[in-house]
């Protein structure tokens, strides 16, 4: 693959990052579109696809930024590939999607379960029915995209319970009990949803440790100690050299996972790779707070928020050894 961008995905970036580095972060996705990039464009989208995903996540994850950017893309990029038009254009942008379940990995099967409507009742119209919980829904709101053994399903305004996460972002618990429900995709769907939103994940915290990088190696160069700047001691420039690599390893395997994904190719392998290095970015987050000394722990200093980012984003996956357990059963 290339992992240049063309130059819609440079453009895309670009703005991604002007409009981010401006007050009113939510509101102004909105506005410029980015929140609707992989809706289609039937629907009033840019129609794009996992690749223009990573460019805009990557963007929000360099600037530690508190918006619902990650579910919004995911859900509605798994909607673009597998829902119909009618269902794309009613709940294009203001969506969400529920894939963890407590005590089981990402890679889980879901035991959330999805019974059809009677003979009759399909006469009738009558919903599905699915059932379940699920945890760690990001930004929950009016419609839930969520997997189930029969598929994937759109719940409107399901029962919820608050959750805390370690960023202060919204989050919940979503209880389906019998719970009316409108089917988007079969079961065949289930696994192509999980690889949007690990691929979104990552791509989310490959920004992030890019930014924690930068914001580390300006603190380095200016810090001064016995008359000599941080960055001239061998011992912080092997540290900062290990936070770079981290990043890399990052970035080769999420872009790679994403484009695969695109293009329609297996994607499962990078991705689970991109997973693990994801969970791991948050090693390189405790050097960088290593490196700021006592500056590192101060809660209204930028790290803390990449730091607290980098933390919530692993949770989402299951964290390093989750996904060295996935990649070990699948080689």
């Amino acid at each position: 693959m290339d992992f240049n961008l063309n130059e819609i995905q440079q453009d895309l970036k670009k703005l991604a990052a002007e409009v981010l580095a401006r007050e009113g972060g939510e509101e102004r996705l909105w506005q410029a579109g980015l929140m609707g990039v992989c809706v289609p464009e039937e629907a009033g989208g840019a129609g794009l696809g996992p690749v223009e995903l990573a460019v805009v996540l990557r963007e929000v994850g360099a600037r530690a930024a508190m918006v619902p950017a990650l579910p919004t893309l995911a859900a509605t990029l798994i909607l673009a590939r597998h829902g119909t038009p009618e269902q794309q254009r009613r709940v294009a942008g203001r969506l969400t999607l529920a894939l963890r379940e407590p005590g089981r990995d990402l890679a889980d099967p879901p035991t959330t379960t999805a019974r059809p409507p009677s003979p009759a009742a399909q006469a009738a119209q009558e919903a599905w029915r699915v059932s379940g919980r699920k945890v760690s829904v990001p930004y929950p709101g009016p419609e839930t995209l969520v997997t189930a053994d029969e598929g994937l399903f759109l719940v409107a305004s399901p029962v919820m319970t608050a959750e805390f996460t370690s960023t202060g972002e919204p989050a919940a618990t979503v209880v389906l009990d019998d719970t009316p429900a409108e089917r988007v995709a079969g079961p065949e769907a289930v696994a192509d949803a999980r690889q949007v939103f690990t691929a979104a994940v990552a791509a989310q915290a490959s920004g992030v440790l890019a930014g924690a990088l930068e914001l580390t190696t300006a603190h380095i160069r200016q810090r001064r100690q016995f008359g000599r700047a941080l960055a001239e001691f061998q011992a912080v420039t092997m540290q900062i050299a290990d936070v770079y690599i981290a990043g890399r390893a990052l970035d080769v395997a999420m872009w790679s996972g994403a484009w695969r994904l695109g293009e329609g190719l297996p994607a499962e392998q990078d991705l689970a790779l991109a997973a693990y290095h994801a969970g791991e970015a948050l090693k390189a987050l405790h050097t960088c707070q290593h490196l700021h000394g006592g500056l590192g722990l101060d809660v209204t200093y930028p790290l803390h928020r990449y730091f607290a980012q980098a933390k919530h984003l692993s949770h989402l996956l299951g964290g390093a050894d989750a996904q060295l357990d996935l990649i070990g059963a699948r080689l």
